[in-house]
Protein backbone atom coordinates (compact mmCIF):
# COMPACT_ATOMS: atom_id res chain seq x y z
CA UNK A 1 0.00 0.00 0.00
CA UNK A 2 2.81 2.42 0.67
CA UNK A 3 4.50 1.53 -2.58
CA UNK A 4 1.05 2.78 -4.01
CA UNK A 5 0.90 5.62 -2.25
CA UNK A 6 4.66 6.71 -3.45
CA UNK A 7 3.54 5.99 -6.92
CA UNK A 8 0.64 8.13 -6.49
CA UNK A 9 2.72 10.90 -5.03
CA UNK A 10 5.13 10.88 -7.83
CA UNK A 11 2.60 11.11 -10.85
CA UNK A 12 1.53 14.31 -9.38
CA UNK A 13 1.39 17.14 -11.29
CA UNK A 14 4.79 18.96 -10.83
CA UNK A 15 3.37 22.43 -12.17
CA UNK A 16 5.32 24.91 -13.50
CA UNK A 17 9.02 25.17 -14.11
CA UNK A 18 9.31 27.44 -10.99
CA UNK A 19 8.19 25.67 -8.18
CA UNK A 20 5.09 27.50 -6.59
CA UNK A 21 2.81 26.76 -3.60
CA UNK A 22 0.35 25.33 -5.42
CA UNK A 23 2.46 22.97 -6.65
CA UNK A 24 1.33 19.36 -4.54
CA UNK A 25 5.67 18.91 -4.25
CA UNK A 26 5.99 22.01 -2.66
CA UNK A 27 3.38 22.23 -0.40
CA UNK A 28 4.40 18.94 1.00
CA UNK A 29 8.03 19.98 1.35
CA UNK A 30 6.65 23.32 2.86
CA UNK A 31 4.69 21.30 5.29
CA UNK A 32 7.87 18.85 6.07
CA UNK A 33 10.12 22.09 6.37
CA UNK A 34 7.58 23.23 8.49
CA UNK A 35 7.41 20.26 11.14
CA UNK A 36 10.74 19.83 10.54
CA UNK A 37 11.52 23.83 12.30
CA UNK A 38 8.65 23.65 14.67
CA UNK A 39 10.94 23.02 17.80
CA UNK A 40 12.91 26.08 16.67
CA UNK A 41 15.99 23.85 16.25
CA UNK A 42 16.55 22.14 12.61
CA UNK A 43 19.15 19.40 13.15
CA UNK A 44 21.42 17.69 10.43
CA UNK A 45 19.60 14.60 10.79
CA UNK A 46 16.07 16.34 10.36
CA UNK A 47 17.43 17.86 7.27
CA UNK A 48 18.90 14.65 5.78
CA UNK A 49 15.72 12.61 6.94
CA UNK A 50 13.94 15.66 5.18
CA UNK A 51 15.94 15.35 1.71
CA UNK A 52 15.68 11.73 1.86
CA UNK A 53 11.81 11.58 2.32
CA UNK A 54 11.73 14.29 -0.64
CA UNK A 55 13.86 12.17 -3.09
CA UNK A 56 11.89 8.96 -2.11
CA UNK A 57 8.89 10.24 -2.93
CA UNK A 58 9.07 12.12 -5.98
CA UNK A 59 12.25 10.27 -7.45
CA UNK A 60 13.96 13.48 -7.27
CA UNK A 61 17.67 14.12 -6.60
CA UNK A 62 20.46 16.61 -7.14
CA UNK A 63 19.61 19.73 -8.34
CA UNK A 64 16.24 19.12 -8.92
CA UNK A 65 16.10 17.89 -4.84
CA UNK A 66 17.77 21.02 -3.70
CA UNK A 67 15.41 23.02 -5.70
CA UNK A 68 12.61 21.61 -4.03
CA UNK A 69 13.98 21.32 -0.49
CA UNK A 70 14.69 25.47 -1.17
CA UNK A 71 11.23 25.63 -3.02
CA UNK A 72 9.37 24.27 0.25
CA UNK A 73 11.72 26.27 3.01
CA UNK A 74 10.94 29.62 1.00
CA UNK A 75 7.02 28.58 0.83
CA UNK A 76 6.89 27.72 4.36
CA UNK A 77 8.96 31.12 5.42
CA UNK A 78 6.63 33.68 3.45
CA UNK A 79 3.60 31.35 4.44
CA UNK A 80 1.16 32.95 6.76
CA UNK A 81 -0.60 29.42 7.94
CA UNK A 82 -0.83 26.04 6.92
CA UNK A 83 -3.60 26.68 4.64
CA UNK A 84 -2.51 27.22 1.94
CA UNK A 85 -0.51 24.23 1.79
CA UNK A 86 -2.75 21.46 3.24
CA UNK A 87 -5.37 22.96 0.90
CA UNK A 88 -3.49 21.91 -1.93
CA UNK A 89 -3.10 18.54 -0.61
CA UNK A 90 -6.51 18.09 -0.01
CA UNK A 91 -7.37 18.87 -3.51
CA UNK A 92 -4.58 15.75 -4.58
CA UNK A 93 -4.27 13.47 -2.44
CA UNK A 94 -6.71 10.71 -1.53
CA UNK A 95 -7.16 9.39 1.60
CA UNK A 96 -4.90 7.00 2.20
CA UNK A 97 -2.49 9.35 0.68
CA UNK A 98 -2.95 12.05 3.12
CA UNK A 99 -2.55 9.25 6.17
CA UNK A 100 0.35 8.35 4.50
CA UNK A 101 1.73 11.81 4.52
CA UNK A 102 1.29 12.19 8.07
CA UNK A 103 3.50 9.40 8.46
CA UNK A 104 5.99 11.04 6.82
CA UNK A 105 5.65 14.14 8.64
CA UNK A 106 6.24 11.59 11.92
CA UNK A 107 9.50 10.41 10.41
CA UNK A 108 10.49 13.79 10.44
CA UNK A 109 9.55 14.36 13.81
CA UNK A 110 11.42 11.50 15.26
CA UNK A 111 14.45 11.98 13.41
CA UNK A 112 16.16 13.88 15.77
CA UNK A 113 14.79 10.59 18.64
CA UNK A 114 12.67 13.38 20.71
CA UNK A 115 9.10 14.23 19.91
CA UNK A 116 8.78 18.18 20.83
CA UNK A 117 4.96 19.57 21.62
CA UNK A 118 5.24 21.94 19.12
CA UNK A 119 5.83 19.12 16.23
CA UNK A 120 3.07 17.12 17.80
CA UNK A 121 0.36 20.06 17.32
CA UNK A 122 1.57 20.86 14.01
CA UNK A 123 0.69 17.63 13.03
CA UNK A 124 -2.40 17.12 14.50
CA UNK A 125 -2.91 20.83 12.95
CA UNK A 126 -2.10 19.48 9.60
CA UNK A 127 -4.03 15.96 9.77
CA UNK A 128 -7.00 17.78 10.84
CA UNK A 129 -6.74 20.34 7.81
CA UNK A 130 -6.06 17.40 5.40
CA UNK A 131 -9.00 15.38 6.98
CA UNK A 132 -7.03 12.51 8.38
CA UNK A 133 -8.67 11.16 11.59
CA UNK A 134 -7.17 11.01 15.42
CA UNK A 135 -6.77 7.40 15.40
CA UNK A 136 -4.83 7.34 11.90
CA UNK A 137 -2.55 10.12 12.96
CA UNK A 138 -2.48 8.31 16.67
CA UNK A 139 -1.09 4.89 14.44
CA UNK A 140 1.08 6.82 12.06
CA UNK A 141 2.78 8.34 15.36
CA UNK A 142 3.70 4.98 17.08
CA UNK A 143 4.63 3.50 14.41
CA UNK A 144 7.27 6.37 13.55
CA UNK A 145 7.90 6.31 17.21
CA UNK A 146 8.61 2.33 16.97
CA UNK A 147 11.01 2.75 14.38
CA UNK A 148 12.89 5.75 15.80
CA UNK A 149 15.55 3.85 18.33
CA UNK A 150 15.43 5.36 21.76
CA UNK A 151 11.85 7.67 20.95
CA UNK A 152 11.65 10.53 23.87
CA UNK A 153 8.59 12.62 23.94
CA UNK A 154 5.24 12.36 24.50
CA UNK A 155 1.81 13.27 22.49
CA UNK A 156 -1.06 15.12 23.80
CA UNK A 157 -3.04 12.31 22.40
CA UNK A 158 -2.32 9.88 25.48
Amino acid sequence: MFERVLSFLRDLPAGDAKPSADDPRVAASALLYHVMSADGVRQDVEWERFKEILAETYSVSGAELDALAAAGERADNEAIDLYAFTSVLKRHLDAEARKAFIGLMWEIVYADGELHELEDNTVWRVAELIGVERHDRVEARRKAAAEAPGARGSSSDE
